[in-house]
């Protein structure tokens, strides 16, 4: 694979027997897995940096006074990122569906070290006054578009680049780098920590994570570059190819069905990564620094986890795996979160936490996959990126803030019930799905 044939599409990928590949083509698919699946990392790395890091730029940013409220308003600011998730989704999605899967990718990471750099180099309050928030919220909405974009290109490109018969298996990785993203940014925010003191943090030593964020963009942007496209010449050139209209009219139920098991599996996913060190703080009373080790090993298993769940895919069919996240996230939800805040043992916390995260694995190590499964090349990336987007952004964006809410009225339980219903949601809508092994759309290109 090299930068020159760049501009092709892939090679058919399969030798005269299908579903073998000759050693070439078997090692151009790998790494394009590789250069589609750094970016993603590089991706998610940017987009969580700002979480960790907010602590210490808070008040550059906005005007001083009550800590809380600095607090308020920086999370507010990564909320409306989250929430232009959607429109990431459908933008980058009928990119990708006219102009290739590569040219979205190379967009989507451009955009993301653009606001990288933008949050690196800004000036404070102080210096621009009421500029210098509006300007941070700019650069997070075009960081939300970018990741909002990165979910649904990524998935179609690593879907169809993936081995035949092994596709669980390599469109896992895309998960293996989300989850990587996130680990690495609380890796360099620690590592900081450790070297900086907190007024050099406070004063410009969080400038640095955006600027190793930004740097690693440009990287990850020169290795798409060097990928070759998935989709057709006549796909890209169809008239209906990423248009909304072709999705409702013809794909409608298909959304439909994405949507429904992204809703449960996003949900699931944010409870026992994003808001499980706030849980084990806050209802089973952990130690803040117990806690924050306990889920920095418990991300790196799970992290580990995603090839092997994706391969099991690959043997017992994707429906399966789906129906059995559904079945045993809905049984298993109430007794893990309720044994959680009986446990003394932080072993025992870390136990209970990788049960969750491997009945989470049978959804997340084939999410993307699933996805473009269920839609035609010409309307794939819109109909994964837009599903995707829409269903994490109302179920896995509110999953903190509705777990928080129910626990100081008193009723944290009700949460454990709204897991498991939707997972048991997730389970239904599962059932009524073909399996994809006889009917993938796929299953059809070589």
């Amino acid at each position: 694979m090299n930068t020159e044939n760049s501009s092709s599409t892939l090679p058919a990928g399969r030798a005269a027997v299908p579903g073998h590949y000759t050693p070439h083509e078997k090692r151009d698919r790998i790494l394009a897995i590789v250069g589609a699946s750094s970016g993603n990392l590089v991706e998610w790395f940017d987009f969580y940096v700002y979480a960790f890091t907010s602590i210490y730029f808070a008040h550059a940013f906005f005007p001083k006074g009550d800590p809380v409220a600095q607090q308020l308003s920086s999370a507010g600011v990564f909320a409306l990122g989250f929430l232009m998730r959607p429109i990431g989704g459908w933008l980058f999605g009928r990119i990708a569906d006219k102009k290739g899967r590569k040219t979205a990718m190379m967009i989507s990471v451009l955009m993301m070290c653009g606001g990288s750099l933008t949050i690196a180099l800004m000036p404070t309050y102080e210096t621009i006054g009421i500029m210098a928030p509006a300007l941070l919220l700019l650069a997070r909405l075009f960081q939300g578009l970018s990741v909002g974009g990165e979910y649904g290109t990524s998935a179609t490109y690593m879907s169809e680049v993936a081995l035949r018969g092994q596709r669980g298996f390599y469109a896992s990785f895309q998960y293996v780098t989300l989850i990587g993203g996130q680990l690495l940014a609380v890796l360099v925010v620690a590592i900081l920590e450790q070297t900086l003191t907190d007024a050099q943090l406070h004063e410009w030593g969080w400038r640095i994570p955006f600027v190793a964020g930004a740097l690693t963009a440009v990287v990850a942007f020169y290795l798409r570059r060097s990928l070759n496209e998935t989709a057709k010449a006549e796909q890209l050139q169809s008239k209906t190819a990423g248009t909304m209209r072709e999705l409702f009219k013809h794909h409608g139920k298909a959304f439909l069905i994405v949507l429904g098991f992204t809703a449960g599996g996003s949900l699931a996913f944010y409870t026992y990564t994003t808001y499980m060190q706030k849980y084990l703080v806050l209802s089973v009373g952990m130690d803040k620094k117990v806690a924050s080790t306990v889920m920095l090993t418990a991300l790196f298993v799970y992290m580990c986890m995603q090839p092997l769940f994706g391969a099991l895919s690959d043997r017992i069919g994707r429906r399966t795996s789906m129906l059995l996240f559904g079945l045993l996230g809905m049984l298993a939800t109430w007794p893990i979160l309720t044994a959680l805040k009986t446990v003394t043992s932080p072993y025992a916390a870390f136990g209970l936490i990788i049960l969750a995260m491997a009945i989470v694995s049978l959804y997340t190590s084939i999410g993307g996959l699933i996805k473009a499964e269920m839609f035609p090349p010409h309307i794939r990336a819109l109909g994964v990126g837009l599903s995707y987007a829409i269903g994490n952004a109302i179920f896995g964006g509110s999953a903190e803030a509705t777990a928080l809410y129910l626990k100081t009225i008193n009723h944290e339980s009700l949460f454990y019930i709204y897991v498991s219903v939707m997972c048991g949601f997730a389970f239904l809508v599962c059932w009524l799905m073909p399996d994809l092994r006889k009917t993938g759309y796929l299953n059809e290109e070589h």
